[in-house]
């Protein structure tokens, strides 16, 4: 079983502290909502959570069946939106999954990338130019991007942010999908997003 083990996880920068000493769990089938006000370290959690920023003390694992899964696990098995992920606006939105796919060794044919733009909403839009998206629609492939290779685990920074109704029922479609076999962690100020949650985590800044 899949389970995420963070044990007195502390981050600062220079000599501000981000947080210190948090201490939670989250398995397989459940979802971990952090929550807090901005500038409490939300994202800098996640971003620990994805290996993209290494913690000052204490650690977050990956772990099966007690084996800490390592690096190569977060590079192929995490699916990642945040609102700072970067997408390459001179590229075509399936330009930019091409070269995600890629970056992560993950082996993603034609089908597959075709069947994820249709789900995020962008089926008719896959060879435009990202220049020429809308923030909604940019944010629609950070779904698309995240779901390649059907990740183990995902991870949503503000999982809504300028989505029309539309999107965000996709953004529930997701989420109730991904919730069976997989952990799901959430950082999120907007209190109907809390409600996706089985724990909560909230940091005090």
């Amino acid at each position: 079983m899949l389970t995420l083990q963070v044990d007195r996880l502390a981050k600062r920068f220079g000599n501000r502290v981000i947080f210190r000493d948090l201490q939670v769990a989250a398995r397989e089938g459940e979802i971990l909502v952090v929550t807090g006000p901005n500038g409490s370290g939300k994202s800098t959690f996640l971003g620990v959570l994805a290996g993209l920023i290494r913690p000052s003390r204490g650690s977050a694992r990956w772990l099966e069946a007690g084996k800490d899964l390592g690096p190569e696990f977060r590079r192929r098995a995490l699916g990642w939106v945040a609102p700072d992920l970067t997408l390459y606006q001179e590229l075509t939105a399936r330009e930019n999954l091409e070269f995600f796919a890629r970056v992560r060794a993950l082996a993603v044919g034609e089908g597959e990338m075709a069947a994820l733009l249709q789900r995020v909403g962008l089926g008719e839009r896959g060879n435009d130019r990202v220049a020429t998206y809308s923030s909604g629609m940019r944010q629609r492939l950070k779904y698309a991007f995240a779901l390649m290779g059907r990740p183990r685990a995902l991870l949503l920074d503000e999982p809504t942010a300028n989505l029309d109704p539309e999107g965000v029922a996709m953004v529930d479609a997701v989420i109730r999908e991904y919730r069976e076999g997989r952990v799901v962690v959430i950082a999120t100020n907007e209190p109907r997003e809390t409600e996706y949650g089985d724990r909560c985590l909230r940091l005090d800044g």
